[in-house]
C-alpha cells in the first residue's frame, strides 16, 4: 500500500468528498488539533498497519452493528488487534445475537460505506438512531486513530478531545464495554 509518509496536521489543500469534508469542518469548528495521513483505500485494519507506524497510533477497528431484528444499530470502536465475538457484547447489552449491518443501513445513518466507518460519522446521525460502543481498553489509549468518513486518509486525534468536545457536539454519549483479549478464555 502507499502512504504518503508526511504528516499533515491540518486538512488537505485539495477539496474532498462532502461528508470528509464535514469533518474537517466539524474539527476546526470545535478546535480539535488533529494529524491526517493520506494513503491507498485502507478498509481493513490489516492494511491500517503501515499507516499506524507514520502516524504514530494506532487505528481502531470500527464495527457497524445491528441486533436480530435490525431494529438497533450499534457503532463498536475497539482496539484493532483484539479478536471480536458477537456473543460477549450481546451479553452486555442483553439483546438479541449482534451481526453486521447492512451497507445501505450505513450508509443512511452515518453516511458513510464499508470500510469508511468512523466515530467521526455519527455527526451524520442526527436522529440519535446509533449507539456507541467504546471497549475499556481502547479508553485508555492516550490517541484515537480513525478515518475521516473516508478510507484514503487517517487522523490522530487526543481521545479526550474526542470524549469532551467531539461526542458532546455531535450529541451522543457512549456506552464503555469489556470485551475479552482472548474469547476462548
Amino acid at each position: 500500500m502507499t502512504i504518503d509518509p508526511v504528516v499533515y496536521s491540518a486538512r488537505p489543500e485539495e477539496k474532498r468528498i462532502p461528508v470528509e469534508e464535514r469533518c474537517y469542518d466539524l474539527l476546526e469548528d470545535l478546535q480539535v488539533p488533529f494529524d491526517r495521513v493520506d494513503h491507498e483505500h485502507a478498509d481493513t485494519i490489516e492494511a491500517c498497519l503501515a499507516v499506524e507506524q507514520v502516524l504514530g497510533c494506532r487505528i481502531c477497528k470500527n464495527l457497524f452493528l445491528t441486533n436480530r431484528q435490525m431494529t438497533d444499530l450499534y457503532l463498536l470502536l475497539m482496539p484493532g488487534e483484539k479478536p471480536f465475538k458477537t456473543k460477549f457484547l450481546s451479553r452486555q447489552l442483553d439483546c438479541a445475537r449482534l451481526s453486521f449491518a447492512t451497507s445501505e443501513q450505513m450508509l443512511q445513518a452515518l453516511s458513510v460505506t464499508p470500510g469508511s466507518v468512523s466515530i467521526l460519522g455519527l455527526m451524520n446521525d442526527a436522529s440519535g438512531a446509533v449507539r456507541l460502543l467504546i471497549d475499556r481498553d481502547l479508553l485508555n489509549e492516550t490517541y484515537l486513530g480513525c478515518h475521516p468518513c473516508i478510507n484514503t486518509s487517517s487522523l490522530k486525534i487526543k481521545m479526550e478531545d474526542v470524549l469532551q468536545k467531539i461526542l458532546p457536539a455531535m450529541k451522543h454519549s457512549f456506552t464503555p464495554v469489556d470485551l475479552p483479549w482472548d474469547p476462548e478464555a
